[in-house]
């Protein structure tokens, strides 16, 4: 027998948590949000599984070390959808919400003295260096306010783990439902599809299927850098984490840093059978090092057009190497050698992954790449004595698998009536914030629709 709901989410990341958040307001509306993985609880005691890290409540965010940058100029393109302001203001809602489910209240990047002299030092030296507050929940604590969050919307909606999505059911231009892989129908009259990072394959296909137009996301390569945490102090200490651009002089490339976590660690991160690199910093224990990515963003063009496939293949050559993640001294890589574990363990920075393989990262990284990294290391070390040390170590590789974009409204409604696409698996948010505020901007559109 059919089932039918008011609401279908498709996704429990951010995106689908906060629509979901958002919905509630209205207590008639019945509402299912079902996911393939697991319940939070679930996940943290099998956390080192590809499934659990990516599928499952709070997403690949719950692994995360738990960001809250308060900038619509980070974190994804909603404001190619919506106007700057209405971005900026639902932002400040959604950190409003994460306060009242227990996010720390210390804010960073509130001296605007010191980031406009930080910013003004970067442009000398032709970095540019985008301001924001940031929020840190922490790894640890960002797994606290999930579990907040399931506690309350578990009794104000059904939800449904280890729930596969197989098709989006449509009828003449309107969504009437959600096929699931076990074959059941579920009918409802809006359907938001949250798939988050792990389900954006399947999103490309299903648009494809449906005829929803997309665009391609530049795909972002790279290495994640870790040095000592005194090397990186007086940045960190203004900006926690500092969002620096940067355009090569070689190639003109853009690049720039990334989820920089002081006091923390270097982790793996696993995709679609990928071993890839990842950092995280926790809210109660530190070490004594800071890591952040350096990315270079490519737009690939005609007459090649799958930058996911390239970002794959790239990994894949890393793993084939190392079977994992490879870990280079800055000095080997310039001086054209591969790192040994003797040469790393004399070295000044002690690595925080500790079965990350010393080798050569020459051999997987193109020259346009690495030639990139370093320009950018060469140009951090003016505002960062250290940082383009031999020391310094490199691991790779970083790959951000950026979705497909889809063609939406200012609502994140596509071409099907009813059918709202959000969140990161939807090439919409690059984040948790930015996620979760599109996750607020289609659900407030909907109980605009029931009201």
């Amino acid at each position: 027998m059919k089932k039918k709901y008011d609401c279908i989410i498709i996704g429990a990341g951010p995106s689908g948590i906060f629509a979901a958040y958002k919905l509630v307001e209205n207590r008639n509306l019945k509402i299912l949000l079902i996911d393939r993985g697991k319940d939070i609880s679930q996940r943290l005691k099998q956390r080192m599984s590809e499934n659990s890290l990516l599928s499952g409540w709070g997403g690949a965010g719950a692994f995360s070390d738990g960001k809250l940058t308060l900038s619509s100029d980070i974190g994804g393109f909603l404001t190619s959808y919506c106007s700057e302001e209405m971005v900026l203001n639902y932002i400040n809602t959604v950190d409003e919400i994460y306060l009242k489910f227990g996010a720390p209240r210390e804010l960073y990047g509130t001296n605007m003295d010191d980031l406009l002299r930080l910013q003004n030092n970067a442009s000398k030296y032709f970095l540019k260096l985008i301001p924001s507050k940031i929020r840190h929940l922490g790894t640890d604590k960002c797994r606290t306010i999930l579990k907040s969050f399931e506690r309350y919307l578990r009794k104000k909606i059904e939800l449904k783990f280890e729930a596969e999505a197989k098709e989006l059911i449509t009828d003449k231009g309107k969504i009437k439902g959600v096929r699931l892989k076990s074959g059941e129908f579920i009918e409802a009259e809006f359907v938001i599809v949250a798939p988050g990072r792990a389900g954006s394959v399947w999103l490309a296909e299903e648009s494809e299927r449906i005829g929803l137009p997309t665009f391609q996301n530049p795909v972002d390569i790279g290495v994640r850098v870790e040095v000592p945490s005194s090397v990186m102090k007086e940045i960190t200490d203004i900006a926690y984490e500092s969002k620096f651009i940067f355009y090569s002089k070689h190639f003109d490339d853009k690049v720039r840093t990334f989820c920089m976590n002081p006091y923390g660690e270097v982790v793996k991160e696993f995709s679609n059978g990928l071993t890839t690199v990842n950092g995280h910093s926790y809210r109660n224990r530190k070490t004594n090092n800071t890591n952040f990515a350096i990315l270079v963003s490519t737009i690939f063009t005609k007459p090649f057009n799958e930058p996911i496939f390239y970002g794959s293949y790239i990994a894949s050559l890393a793993n084939f190497l190392v079977d994992g993640v490879i870990v280079q001294r800055l000095g080997d890589l310039k001086a054209g050698r591969r790192s040994t574990l003797e040469r790393i363990n004399r070295g000044v920075v002690e690595p925080t992954l500790k079965d990350a393989v010393p080798g050569d990262l020459s051999f997987v990284l193109p020259y346009r790449y690495l030639t990139d990294i370093i320009e950018m290391l060469e140009a951090m070390d003016n505002l960062a004595p250290g940082v383009n040390s031999r020391h310094t170590l490199l691991y790779g590789v970083e790959v951000k698998f950026y979705s497909l974009r889809q063609k939406l409204s200012n609502c994140l409604e596509s071409q099907i009536k009813n059918l709202f696409v959000i969140g990161d698996g939807a090439g919409v948010s690059r984040g948790l914030i930015q996620a979760s505020a599109s996750g607020l901007i289609t659900g407030t559109e909907i109980l605009k629709r029931v009201s």
